[in-house]
């Protein structure tokens, strides 16, 4: 066989083989996005820029503690954030009761901003009396397991150089 015919076999069997992975962690961590590449320093000493975090998906409000991390979209970011919960309260939102979670980047000083919501953003009062913002639990996406640390800063790098 000539050799670039090995070579394209090797490049196809590699392509199979790590879309199978990735459709395998899928299924068995229940989320779309079974891995994320960390953007900011926000989470440092914990996640560094370039980390990949391993997901799991989360079903149920019940399937998140205090000092989890969670993974959450939040509308008009471009990446999911990746940030720890610091108090759970529930709130009322289109008339029943939801369970929200205030989060913030272990290196970040103040919580996250309110979650924009139709009814307005999304805010509760901490036991210290301070008023901090709320990711609603239907927002949350799934929860931090194990971190591969720096594999992801050369896809980050290649995303930011063409503009992704």
């Amino acid at each position: 066989m000539e050799e670039w015919k090995k070579d394209l076999a090797w490049v196809i069997l590699t392509i199979i083989i790590v879309a199978g992975i990735h459709s395998g962690l899928r299924i068995a961590l229940h989320t779309g996005s079974p891995l994320v590449i960390v953007v900011s320093g926000s989470m440092e000493p914990v996640f560094y820029r370039g980390d990949v975090v391993l997901l799991k998906g989360v079903t149920d409000p019940s399937q998140v503690a205090l000092n989890d991390v969670i993974v959450y979209d939040r509308p008009g970011y471009p990446y999911p954030i990746i940030h720890r919960v610091r108090y759970i309260s529930t709130v009322k939102l289109n008339g029943r009761e939801e369970t929200c979670f205030v989060t913030w980047g272990d290196n970040n000083p103040i919580p996250d901003p309110p979650y924009p919501t139709p009814q307005g953003p999304l805010e509760v009062r901490m036991p210290n009396g301070m008023i901090a913002g709320c990711v609603p639990s239907y927002a949350v996406e799934a929860k931090a397991e194990l971190v591969f640390p720096k594999i992801g800063l050369i896809p980050l790098w290649i995303r930011e150089k063409i503009g992704l």
